[in-house]
């Protein structure tokens, strides 16, 4: 199967019914796949094999996503947030020279304008292009920084991609003509991975540019959303606001990052049962495991649910890491032909890097990970990215950064830091200039030492263990 025939089937099936809703404009599944199709005529006329995506949460996502899925042609997302040259990195790993853009850019690419796509696609055939579509055609180049704290490429195919479609419709949702999500979190990561199911079925994607909690709850009311998916800080933020009535409200998921079991609680005081949390990776999006509504209670709220049933789940006996096989799985890592043997072991299992236990009902549980990334609001951190941009400071000694427990975030960016004639503004700020903002450290702490190996190894677990002491997990 090849995902440009999900989309055809969608399209055929509901032609005018509304698909995508952004602001007050709608977009209906025939409006939807015909601006594709004429956007893929005009990326093919490029001669590419893949191009870089620096789009923020549009009206136009969806069709410029779908475009190149009909074209052959692999995106390569580049997340808004991230600076320039983090993003300048993700295009070289990939060997992408084009770059669509809807903002002004500085990145060395042949950048082409999202209008200036539109303006063109006015003048091309509405017709699919005739493009010989392969299952192991790549279609996306997504990079994560995951557990190993270096660029990494993710390799995912037409058919790994439709895959990711039918789990969720198999483990996670059950959506009906008519039903609505409501999107807020960046359509390149796991909200971009409900879109397909959703048409499959006729529901439609409502999408919103960013999430203020007020507005979100607002645009759940003015849409009718029946599904919303958040991360653990977006629903923290959700709790703060004044309760509203929320008729069509049916499904809440939720996933990304573990959540905090009092934070489960209140979300089920404040919007009833219907909670359900999915376990995925990048490497494998988007429900390695699920935990159904019904199972949100006791000591299950510390669960990530159990296995999908399209996916085999095992845990290492030496080591205690979680490892995984199943159709949706990535193809593998571009341009890293070591990691990737590491990573996604011949016998088709993938490791996850997550250390888990099974209880006796067959429940899997994520007890810590087998590195030191850190998991923030839903975002990945690599402790060395924020080390090196700290030693970048001409007034830093030495510093380590680690993930402390936090109500919000979960996990918050913590610098330990070696240093003099500096305030924490300023580190913060210094970082931020070179980092993301949700890499640069939350707080700092000023420190005569760090602990180190006997060989001059950073001690991290020594300084992020005792913060965690009474935990109920460290992650």
């Amino acid at each position: 199967m090849v995902t440009a025939e999900l989309i055809r089937r969608g399209a055929r099936r509901f032609r005018d019914e509304p698909a995508i809703l952004c602001g007050d404009d709608t977009l209906t599944f025939r409006e939807v796949e015909e601006l594709a199709n004429r956007i893929a005529h005009v990326l093919l006329e490029r001669g590419v094999d893949r191009v870089g995506l620096l789009l923020g949460n549009g009206l136009h996502s969806v069709p410029v996503d779908f475009a190149c899925a009909k074209a052959g042609i692999a995106r390569v997302p580049l997340n808004p947030r991230l600076a320039p040259p983090e993003q300048q990195a993700i295009l070289a790993a990939a060997g992408a020279e084009l770059l669509v853009a809807d903002t002004d850019t500085s990145l060395d690419a042949d950048v082409l304008a999202l209008g200036e796509v539109l303006e063109r696609a006015e003048h091309t055939p509405v017709d699919e292009p005739r493009v010989e579509l392969e299952p192991e055609t790549t279609a996306l180049l997504i990079a994560t920084s995951g557990t190993t704290g270096k660029l990494k490429l993710v390799r995912h195919t037409q058919a790994s991609y439709a895959a990711i479609a039918a789990n969720i419709l198999a483990n996670l949702l059950d959506p009906k003509p008519g039903d609505v999500m409501l999107h807020a979190a960046s359509l390149i990561h796991a909200s971009g991975t409900f879109v397909l199911p959703y048409w499959l079925r006729g529901g439609a994607s409502a999408i919103l540019s960013g999430f203020d909690p007020a507005d979100y709850l607002d645009a759940l009311e003015r849409h009718g959303a029946t599904a919303i998916n958040v991360v653990p800080t977006m629903l923290g933020a959700l709790l703060q606001e004044p309760q509203r009535e929320l008729p069509t409200l049916q499904t809440l998921v939720y996933g990304a990052s573990p959540a905090p079991p009092a934070l489960l609680r209140r979300a089920i005081d404040r919007f009833g049962p219907i909670l359900v949390q999915y376990y995925g990776q990048t490497e494998a999006p988007l429900c390695i495991s699920v935990l159904r509504p019904e199972e949100h209670a006791g000591e299950r709220l510390l669960s990530c649910g159990r296995p999908s049933v399209d996916c085999e789940v095992r845990i290492d006996e030496e080591n205690g890491e979680i490892l995984l096989r199943a159709p949706f799985a990535a193809a593998g890592y571009h341009g890293d032909d070591e990691l990737h043997r590491a990573t996604f072991l011949s016998d088709g299992w993938v490791r996850t890097r997550d250390v888990g236990r099974f209880d006796d009902e067959g429940f899997l549980y994520l007890v810590d990970r087998t590195s030191d990334m850190i998991v923030t609001g839903g975002y990945n951190v690599y402790p060395r990215e924020v080390e090196d941009a700290l030693a970048e400071h001409p007034a830093v000694r030495e510093a380590v950064v680690v993930g402390a427990p936090d109500e919000k975030w979960v996990e918050a960016v913590t610098a330990f830091v070696v240093a003099d004639g500096v305030t924490e503004d300023e580190l913060i700020a210094h970082c931020r200039e070179r980092l993301a903002a949700y890499k640069a450290p939350k707080s700092v702490r000023f420190v005569d030492e760090v602990p180190k190996s006997p060989v001059g190894k950073l001690l991290r677990r020594a300084v992020r263990d005792p913060l965690w002491v009474g935990r109920e997990r460290s992650i």
